[in-house]
């Protein structure tokens, strides 16, 4: 191997270090990678960057806007209702969702379902682990059906373009896609209800009296030993468990409350945190309870409770909140986390803040809308309240939404053109506004796309890609094209559920293209198969978005992930190597 192989391969070990470990963010971790690559010389800065002038980041970004669309108007109000009538069933609330995502980019569709889902869930008396996972899994299971219903596909579908002319089509992956949900949707439904335990949501600290613990209010004394001091002098931002999170005075509410607020007589201070902790406050001298100690329930036109997942480019992540100054960044208090499917009981300003934890936040209700399409948090969920009601435009929407597939199913427009298309007809009609669709957009991810073309170049100039699939080859090559196939599914299975399913794609796919004119087969049909392996990640909690998002709301553990994902897992590879074998005709 020549130094340019030998220094690719480094270069995507410290990458996929990087990428599980969690150091910096996907998309900064991969134009690293791509900018070390170029500085070496190994790739020109035209292939570099040539992901950025391919379709697949553009069209993700209008999917984005689609989605988003399809929320903002309240599309999907009336199928909720209809899924989550009465007692209900797993199959009725999954095979629909899986349906729906076949068309609609699945992180925000999981983000749309988790609220009402859980509240259904609780309602009717059920704990919403056994619903919430077996949902991610489902629109995972719908995304692979069609070329839209994951950024992936598209990513795949820019890579063949890219190496071939040709994009990959609407139903392309339907063949091998639409068998694998199928069959992964039975084993499921077969499974879930024996391998997926009750476990306690985060939501659920706030039932019944438990709520009492986060609220109290307290009185600042006449006189007293206080009255004139500012916040920080009073020593009430450094109290264990329990925070200042507004000040009433004279019926004006002073919130987030700064370090330089000074107290008056009579100031009614509202405090967040453990029962257990509210001895340390009444006994601050100066201090006196107020005639209303707890604020139970809550005057929901100033308060309310959401549900906030930390993911992976979170500026939370490895921060302690005290550190990352929540209260005043977010102008909102945390009043538990959740971690793995357990309540952190210690002092929350002093923990250092992982990928998957989930915040349990007091807010002001605008505290969704401001922060849910920041790379802050994976997900923003309300606790209770009201669903959004469908609104007079939703049914452009759908119209627009089935125009896309219609008009690239036929071939009667590139999907670029028609997203595009679709993106302009929606902002025309005011569904959304100009800022409300570039805000739709995670940049994120379409930052991590671009990147990734590049990555994938260098493997290719360098003959790492070559090298690695002859190794592949060697390997699996005693049993034929479907054990080269295998390989491939193996290495993509792998590498999925260590990082992010777009980066996944990315660095196999040049494998999998040189795996397959090795042994003479289809390089398309290896590429399909990278592209439904990178998506359908069921091991771990961390492989895929939704999986992460679900995490907390369902109070799962880790191994709840691999307990049900595993079966799984194993349907799947079976199913793609069967199609394989008997529709594509490889090894006949």
């Amino acid at each position: 191997m020549t130094w340019q192989g030998w220094f690719t391969l480094a270069v995507v070990g410290i990458t996929l270090a990087l990428l599980v470990r969690e150091t910096f963010s996907p998309a900064n971790t991969l134009l690293g990678a791509v900018v070390a690559l170029l500085f070496a010389r190994i790739v020109t800065p035209t292939e570099a960057f040539s992901g950025f002038a391919n379709s697949a980041p553009i069209t993700v970004a209008a999917l984005y806007v689609l989605a988003r669309s399809v929320e903002v108007t309240g599309l999907l109000q009336p199928v909720l209702g209809w899924l989550l009538g009465g007692q209900g069933s797993l199959w009725r609330l999954l095979v629909p969702s899986a349906a729906a995502s076949a068309f609609l980019n699945n992180t925000p569709l999981v983000a749309m379902l988790i609220p009402p889902v859980s509240d259904w869930a609780q309602r009717t008396g059920r704990s919403p682990s056994r619903f919430l996972m077996p949902l991610s899994y489902a629109v995972i299971l719908g995304g692979v059906i069609t070329l839209i219903g994951t950024s992936t596909n598209l990513v795949v579908s820019g890579l063949l373009d890219a190496r071939t002319g040709k994009p990959m089509g609407m139903f392309e992956i339907t063949p091998i896609g639409l068998p694998v949900a199928i069959v992964g949707m039975i084993v499921m439904l077969a499974t879930a209800r024996w391998l997926l335990p009750d476990r306690a949501p985060a939501r659920q600290d706030l039932e019944g009296e438990t709520s009492r613990e986060f609220a109290f209010q307290m009185r600042v004394e006449p006189g007293g030993a206080l009255d004139g001091l500012t916040v920080e002098a009073a020593r009430l931002r450094s109290l264990q468990g329990v925070y200042l999170i507004e000040v009433e005075r004279h019926g004006q509410v002073i919130a987030p409350v700064a370090a330089d607020t000074q107290l008056a007589a009579n100031d009614r201070l509202c405090f967040v945190g453990r029962v257990d902790q509210v001895l340390d406050v009444s006994t601050i001298r100066g201090l006196v309870s107020a005639e209303q100690t707890h604020l139970a329930p809550f005057d929901t036109a100033r308060h309310r409770f959401f549900e906030a997942v930390v993911g992976v480019t979170s500026p939370l992540v490895g921060k302690t909140l005290k550190e990352a100054g929540f209260r005043d960044r977010y102008q909102a208090a945390v009043v538990a986390i959740h971690r793995a499917g357990h309540r952190i009981n210690a002092k929350l300003g002093a923990i250092p803040l992982k990928v998957g934890d989930t915040l349990l936040v007091l807010g002001d209700p605008g505290f969704r809308d401001r922060w849910r399409d920041r790379g802050d948090f994976l997900l923003v969920a309300p606790v209770g309240g009201t669903p959004p009601s469908i609104t007079k435009k939703a049914w452009l929407v759908a119209a627009v939404l089935v125009a896309v597939v219609v008009v690239a199913g036929l071939g009667l427009l590139p999907m670029l053109e028609a997203s595009l298309g679709a993106v302009i007809i929606l902002i025309a009609a005011g569904v959304l506004t100009a800022g409300e669709a570039r805000q739709a957009v995670d940049l994120e991810v379409i930052l991590m796309i671009g990147a990734s073309f590049g990555l994938g170049a260098a493997m290719e100039k360098s003959g790492l890609a070559d090298i690695v699939a002859g190794g592949l080859t060697g390997i699996f090559g005693g049993l034929g094209p479907l054990g080269a196939l295998l390989g491939i599914i193996l290495a993509t299975s792998l590498v999925t559920e260590l990082i992010t399913n777009n980066a996944a794609a990315a660095l196999v796919f040049p494998i999998g293209f040189a795996t397959a004119e090795r042994i003479g087969a289809d390089p398309r049909l290896f590429g399909v198969v990278v592209a439904v392996m990178a998506s359908t990640s069921f091991l771990t909690p961390i492989g895929y978005q939704t999986n992460t998002m679900v995490y907390g709301p369902g109070g799962y553990r880790f191994l709840d992930y691999t307990r049900l994902g595993a079966p799984i897992t194993v349907a799947v590879m079976v199913t793609i190597l069967l199609v394989a074998r008997f529709w594509y005709g490889l090894g006949a």
